[in-house]
């Protein structure tokens, strides 16, 4: 039966949101791939940057796990050997052999990237690079007040992983680096795939991706997705419910020209367990200490995309990008507030409700001018964005009785709450860039970028009827080296900034990198291995504090920094057997702190390491894969007084084609359902058991 007894039904804040927001471009300077001795002879290289949401065909995401382009690039593919950054992708074969459906789970073989640290707190996708929040984007553009909402990975052809402060890049952005998801878009042939899956905690999934051509001169395209999940949780009294639809339309009227408008809806009706599990010893994942009555959790988001692209054939190209969002956040579920030092079988408890409706309108005009002169190559690329961002969030609390641990009885929801926090937020950003990218000999790659945003932030507070307003105008700064040794190996030193908006009180949040990497794709293997050094800061870090009395309030960091490496291999490295994985070691600190000086991050462990090995069996028909990922030890809470235990986990897959069409498949993740607490403030939180899924598919 379904639960309606959240925020909506206690507290009605004045008006619901209005966020518009016009988002950033991917920037990244790049050339193309190395080309062969008989094309150079006769056509001059190309030094191209990445542009926003313009379409790269190179790669076959469903052929391989080794991306050699970035799909946030133009129509040149854009090389991820000679990008001047370290970057990973995860590619739609690499999400179908491990079955991911989450953002943690597509995320949690990347190298840098700790995933899913707050475990059964489900009511959001958990995901940090390199100590700090990721920022996410989707095909280029921010989603911005749309980032609580947990994506659904069928909805992506791929998923790439940016490290690095990068405002230059993007905009305003954490300098810890960038997430982007690439929308599925339509294809000028006929294609189709189907999919029925069940699995652990009744899990019961179904899903279409098809499309086609619409006419007969192949200049209309169309793709249609969609997806329905009917599913429980691990915990008593839950469900983990979906829908997705979107449908896309792409019309290439001439090889300079292309339009294209993606349309996508998302319905989630879950049920969080964020209360989480008493501390005084391990308890079974299905145990629920909330209300089956209250916890439950609505979201709902429509996006609305178009993107235009026209090559001038005289050296210039236009993109223009627009994207709107609307999208409602609804949830109310009980909290355990437990101590150490608790005596009994009683443990408190609290109800927390929160509702947010937001709107983003997001958008850019970009403009690229590429001119070769013998051997030099000149890349010059100028743009203005505008971001407008308006979002109505309403916040309450209340007190509950106590649960016994030994006897659990349920109280049911509450009549009223108090309303603790009902604002509107504005935000405005208006944002011009110019970068520069210099080829000499196509060996000596020289980047240069400049960027200012010019930010406005409204606040109007309804409980004190008050309005603050803040303005900052903020300069962030590119600069990039790379060297190429040959066809196979380049090298790069590069320096980047960050800057974003303070998200609790007035000083904007900038950000700093220092990286020297290398990267090396052999011609006679499909691969690419890659190693990053860096050295990044971060000041004013806005981070969650537990008191003693149990609340929960936001404190300011004055500067925090990491320094560590990042390696990563992906590799077919016969036609059989696969490979990716890589290796993190991270030092993590609080430089400068009246409290924290000299204290790790919170959720930083100095080293992870990762695996995945996907093998086809010389019968053919028939795969095995099998993945390991360590997770070194971390603090839970910023005075470094408890830490997670340090583990290795496992993952497995079987294949079997019924058919050239059909594959049944086996996933298991946690194959050893190992449990372990990820997060612990006032409850513990547990990673997610062994969950075990069969899957049929049927491609046409």
């Amino acid at each position: 039966m379904k639960k309606k007894s959240t925020l909506s039904s206690t507290l009605k804040p004045h008006h619901y949101a209005t966020t518009a927001l016009f988002c950033c471009s991917i920037m990244t300077p790049i050339m193309a791939n190395a080309e062969t001795e008989e094309t150079k002879e006769s056509e001059t290289f190309r030094l191209s940057p990445i542009l926003v949401n313009d379409y790269v065909e190179v790669d076959n995401d469903a052929e391989s796990v080794v991306a050699k382009e970035l799909w946030v690039g133009g129509k040149v593919a854009t090389s991820i050997q000679d990008t001047p950054a370290s970057v990973s992708v995860i590619t739609e074969k690499e999400i179908t052999e491990r079955n991911a459906s989450t953002t943690e789970e597509v995320l949690q073989y990347s190298p840098g990237l700790i995933t899913d640290y707050y475990g059964t707190d489900d009511r959001n996708d958990y995901f940090k690079i390199r100590g700090f929040d990721a920022t996410t984007y989707r095909d280029g553009l921010t989603l911005g007040s749309m980032r609580g909402v947990r994506e659904d990975a069928y909805a992506f052809e791929r998923v790439e992983v940016i490290r690095g402060a990068n405002s230059t890049l993007f905009g305003p952005a954490e300098p810890g680096g960038s997430i982007n998801f690439v929308s599925k878009r339509p294809k000028f042939e006929e294609f189709g795939n189907a999919y029925v899956t069940y699995g652990s905690n009744d899990h019961k999934e179904v899903g279409v991706d098809t499309g086609d051509t619409l006419d007969e001169d192949k200049t209309l395209a169309y793709r249609f997705t969609s997806k329905i999940k009917d599913s429980d949780r691990e915990y008593d009294y839950s469900k983990d419910d979906s829908q997705l639809l979107m449908g896309g339309l792409t019309w290439e009227p001439t090889d300079d020209t292309s339009a294209t408008l993606i349309v996508d809806y998302l319905k989630t009706d879950s049920t969080p367990n964020s209360g989480g599990y008493p501390l005084d010893k391990e308890y079974d994942r299905s145990d629920f200490f909330g209300e089956p009555d209250y916890n439950n959790h609505d979201v709902e988001r429509t996006n609305i995309t178009a993107q235009v692209s026209h090559d001038l054939n005289n050296g210039f190209k236009l993109r223009g990008n627009l994207r709107y969002s609307d999208a409602t956040d609804d949830f109310g579920y009980v909290y355990l507030s437990d101590n150490a030092n608790r005596t009994g079988t009683d443990v408190n408890r609290y109800y927390f409700a929160s509702k947010t409706n937001a709107e983003q309108f997001v958008g850019n005009i970009v403009g690229q001018y590429d001119a070769s002169f013998n051997r030099f190559d000149s890349s010059t690329l100028v743009g203005v964005e505008y971001q407008n961002a308006s979002s109505t969030a309403a916040s309450a609390y209340g007190s509950t009785s106590s649960i016994n641990i030994n006897n659990v009885v349920y109280s049911g929801a509450p009549s009223s709450l108090n309303i603790y926090s009902n604002k509107k937020t504005d935000s405005l950003t208006r944002a011009a860039f110019l970068q520069q990218n210099f080829s000499f000999d196509d060996k000596y790659i020289v980047t240069l970028g400049a960027r200012n945003d010019d930010i406005e932030l409204t606040e109007v507070n309804y409980l004190t009827n008050t309005t603050t307003r803040n303005d900052f105008s903020e300069n962030s700064f590119r600069s990039a080296f790379t060297y190429k040794f040959n066809d196979e190996v380049s090298a790069y030193i590069s320096q980047v900034e960050s800057v974003s908006p303070p998200s609790s009180g007035t000083e904007i949040v900038r950000g700093e990198q220092l990286e020297v990497g290398a990267k090396y794709s052999p011609n006679n293997m499909n691969a690419i291995f890659s190693v990053a050094v860096y050295d990044l800061t971060k000041n004013n870090v806005d981070v969650a504090i537990v008191q003693t009395n149990g609340s929960i309030e936001r404190e300011i960091i004055g500067e925090n920094r990491t320094k560590g490496v990042d390696l990563e291999v992906k590799a077919e490295l016969t036609d059989s057997l696969s490979i990716t994985g890589g290796y993190s070691y991270m030092d993590s600190k609080v430089v400068e702190d009246d409290n924290y000086e000299g204290n790790d991050f919170v959720a930083a462990p100095t080293h992870t390491a990762s695996l995945w090995s996907h093998y086809t069996l010389p019968r053919q028909d028939m795969t095995v894969g099998l993945g390991a990922r360590y997770l070194g030890s971390y603090y839970f809470d910023a005075a470094n007084t408890a830490k997670s235990e340090a583990v290795v986990l496992f993952d497995a897959s079987y294949g079997y084609d019924l058919t050239q069409q059909t594959t049944l498949s086996l996933n298991i993740s946690n194959l050893l359902d190992k449990q372990y607490v990820v997060g612990s403030g006032t409850a513990n939180y547990y990673n997610p058991g062994r969950n075990i899924s069969l899957k049929l598919d049927h491609s046409w």
